[in-house]
C-alpha cells in the first residue's frame, strides 16, 4: 500500500516518547547504543548539538566544477571526515554542459533522499524495528525559463518534488510507513527545503 506524501511541514514541536526499552544491540547497521548516548549527552548539555558543515568549490571549465567537503565542527570541536569526498557537477549537453556530472539540482534530490533514508534507519533501529529493503525514487520538475532569464514569472528552481518510498520490514505496514513520516519530521534537508534558510553570499573579486 502506498501513501501520498505532502510538503506540509508539521507544527507541532513535540518529541515523541522515546521507546520504553532501548535496543541493547546494533539493528540495521546502526549502533543503536551509541545513538541513544548521543541523544542523552546532547540533551545533558545541549552545547553538543552545534555542528557547522563546510564545502569548497573550484570551477574547471565551462559549466564543470568540484566541490570537496571540508572538515566540519560538531560537539564543541572540529572533525575530519575519514575520508576525502569530492563531487563533480556539470550541466548535460542540452543545458550547454559537457556531462561531467550531475547537474546541481540533482544533488537536491541526491540529498533529501539520502537524508530521508537516513532517518528511517536511525529510527527503525531505535524502535527495535529490522528493515529489510528501503528504496525511493525522487523526482523534481522545473522550468528554465528562470534561469535563462526568458521570464520573471517562473521561478529558477524546482516548481514541485516528489518522493516515493518503498520500505520492507519485520513491522506491520502503519508502523513502517510512521518511520518515514517520522524521518519527514526531523529531516534536516526536508526542513531546509520547505521551510528555506537565510543565504549570505560574499565576493574577493580582482581584474
Amino acid at each position: 500500500m502506498t501513501t501520498q506524501m505532502t510538503t506540509t511541514q508539521p507544527t507541532s514541536t513535540e518529541t515523541p516518547a522515546r521507546p520504553a526499552r532501548r535496543p541493547a544491540l546494533p539493528r540495521n547497521g546502526v549502533d543503536t547504543p551509541t545513538l541513544f548516548a548521543t541523544v542523552d549527552a546532547v540533551n545533558a548539555n545541549r552545547e553538543l548539538a552545534r555542528f557547522q558543515f563546510r564545502a569548497s568549490n573550484r570551477w574547471i571549465s565551462g559549466t564543470h566544477s568540484r566541490t570537496r567537503m571540508e572538515p566540519f565542527f560538531g560537539a564543541s570541536t572540529e572533525h575530519d571526515h575519514r575520508d576525502v569526498f569530492r563531487y563533480d557537477a556539470d550541466h548535460p549537453a542540452v543545458l550547454v554542459g559537457a556531462g561531467k556530472g550531475p547537474t546541481p539540482v540533482e544533488f537536491l534530490l541526491h540529498a533529501l533522499a539520502a537524508c530521508l533514508t537516513a532517518g528511517i534507519a536511525n529510527i527503525a533501529a531505535a524502535r527495535g524495528i529490522t528493515l529489510t529493503e528501503v528504496e525511493s525514487t525522487v523526482e523534481g520538475d522545473i522550468d528554465i525559463q528562470g534561469l535563462l532569464g526568458l521570464s520573471d514569472d517562473v521561478r529558477n528552481g524546482y516548481q514541485q518534488i516528489r518522493a516515493s518510498f518503498r520500505i520492507r520490514g519485520d513491522a506491520p505496514p502503519e508502523k513502517l510507513r510512521g518511520l518515514l513520516e517520522q524521518s519527514r519530521k526531523r529531516s534536516a534537508v526536508f526542513d531546509v527545503l520547505t521551510n528555506g534558510v537565510p543565504v549570505e553570499i560574499s565576493v574577493d573579486a580582482e581584474g
